[in-house]
């Protein structure tokens, strides 16, 4: 009897793990997906960007540099996207508060970057990643971004 309790107990851990894991995730089919969405806009404009995917904890997935684009771009895609997951919600809206009175204040928040070209992804209510842009315009960042995550219906 003993044994069986302490075999329950071992166990009892693992079995609640696995029924816990319902949370939607960015997977990489679709991370690919947004990246081909994100660089055909890109192209058809004659846009040349970087391209960043993150998962919801903040960590790479994807990065494609097209032809061109200066190195800078890679951490500016990068800083876009850590702040789109990190604060669920676009950089645009850190860009437009940064224009307002006062709005100097949001450059001290960690991790928040007020350029345009950043937004989260989200899935079934939870935000399971993000995209980063950056190479040309904010607003142009802001239009490939958006292009991406609309290959998923967003």
């Amino acid at each position: 009897m003993k044994n069986l309790l302490f075999t329950f107990a071992l166990l009892l851990p693992i079995l609640s793990f696995s029924q816990n894991q319902t949370k939607p995730f960015l997977s990489l089919e679709d991370a690919l997906k947004i990246t081909e969405a994100a660089q055909a806009k890109a192209q058809i404009e004659g846009w040349n960007v970087v391209i960043v995917i993150l998962d919801d904890g903040g960590n790479l997935i994807s990065l494609r540099r097209m032809d061109g684009v200066q190195v800078g771009s890679i951490e500016v895609a990068q800083a876009k996207a850590k702040s789109a997951v990190y604060f669920k919600r676009p950089t645009k809206v850190f860009e437009d508060l940064m224009k307002a009175e006062g709005g100097s204040r949001i450059a001290t928040l960690p991790n928040a970057v007020g350029i345009e070209g950043g937004l989260p992804i989200f899935k079934d209510g939870f935000c399971i990643g993000s995209i980063g842009i950056s190479g040309v315009t904010s607003a142009q960042d802001g239009i490939i971004a958006a292009a991406g995550l609309a290959s998923i219906g967003q």
